[in-house]
């Protein structure tokens, strides 16, 4: 199982899906960055693992569609109607469909099951919820929804706090909370993705962080720092506008009882006295496809490992 969020946590997903095999991966991906826009619904996060899976995403651009054309967006420019968040033609496509299909009372979840079929992915992507989570942003300049603050303010505003509206009521994908509480994954792989807009939006609807602590299956994260710094989006910001250091050490104490273990850069090799969980230190920076598959499969041996020596005993003897 991999929690995911876009473009960073898709680049291990995408190695953890070419080293596993057939049907052997499952992505809970975020939906807290979901909105509607231009009157469709758009999921940011959802259609980065799609595409990235699929080998459609643009690898330069780093979002979004390759060989995409904006014929659309340059129709809205014209009209002077709002433009602030790229969308692509064939991406459109996408978003209208999966409107339409929301629409007609489908459940998200089994229209991005269809997508992937007709993608043909053969691992398992799952939204985090068929509820709608929204993130909100609290800044000095306010209240802004996800997108506003991320896309149109490009993270700008100094961080006061981050709610999750809706986590309280929401439930995550039942075969999910069975399958930890049996103990089916192998392996249960935090992406390196943004702790706090990514994977706190999953951690926080009921019954998800609780399962997870419960597991049998070990668990580890990876770090998205590299010597203090992430290497795309407002990680390190957000979290010394929080209050926090940017470090391994944070990271592992974000996650606190979850963890197995904490997968971190080699450059960061020197904060591992100072995590409080099992370390593995190893090259996370993913830039080619060879990177990607190297990360996860050391990803899956040191969760095997952890495994063996029992170190997932320990996690669930320790206080939450």
């Amino acid at each position: 199982l991999a929690l995911c969020g876009g473009v960073g946590g898709a680049k291990l997903a995408l190695g953890l899906y070419r080293v596993l095999g057939e049907n052997a991966l499952t992505v809970l991906v975020n939906t807290g960055d979901d909105f509607e826009h231009l009157s469709l619904h758009v999921s940011p996060d959802i259609d980065t693992v799609l595409y990235t899976l699929a080998g459609l995403a643009d690898r330069e651009r780093g979002w979004g569609r390759e060989a995409e054309s904006w014929n659309c967006m340059e129709t809205l420019r014209l009209l002077q109607a709002e433009d602030w968040f790229l969308l692509g033609d064939k991406d459109l496509g996408v978003h209208i469909e999966r409107t339409h299909r929301l629409r007609q009372g489908e459940a998200l979840s089994d229209i991005v099951r269809d997508f992937a079929d007709r993608l043909s992915i053969s691992a398992q992507i799952l939204p985090m919820s068929d509820d709608p989570v929204r993130t909100l942003v609290e800044t000095d300049e306010g209240l802004l929804a996800f997108q506003e603050y991320f896309v149109r303010r490009r993270c700008e505003p100094a961080v006061r706090g981050i709610r999750y509206q809706g986590a309280d009521s929401a439930r995550p994908p039942e075969r999910i909370l069975a399958a930890l509480a049996d103990g089916s994954f192998d392996a249960v792989v935090i992406c390196p993705s943004n702790p706090v807009l990514s994977i706190d939006p999953m951690l926080r609807i009921a019954g998800l962080r609780e399962a997870l602590a419960a597991t049998p299956s070990p668990v580890v994260a990876v770090s998205p720092l590299v010597g203090g710094r992430a290497l795309k989006g407002p990680a390190a910001k957000i979290l010394r506008e929080l209050g926090q250091e940017p470090s391994a050490k944070t990271i592992a104490a974000h996650y606190g009882e979850l963890l197995d273990g904490l997968v971190l850069d080699a450059a960061d090799a020197r904060d591992c006295p100072g995590v409080a969980v099992p370390t593995l230190s190893t090259k996370t920076v993913m830039t080619s496809l060879e990177d990607r598959e190297d990360l996860a499969l050391s990803c899956v041996s040191f969760a095997r490992s952890l495994a063996e020596r029992g170190g997932t005993e320990q996690r669930r003897r320790r206080p939450g």
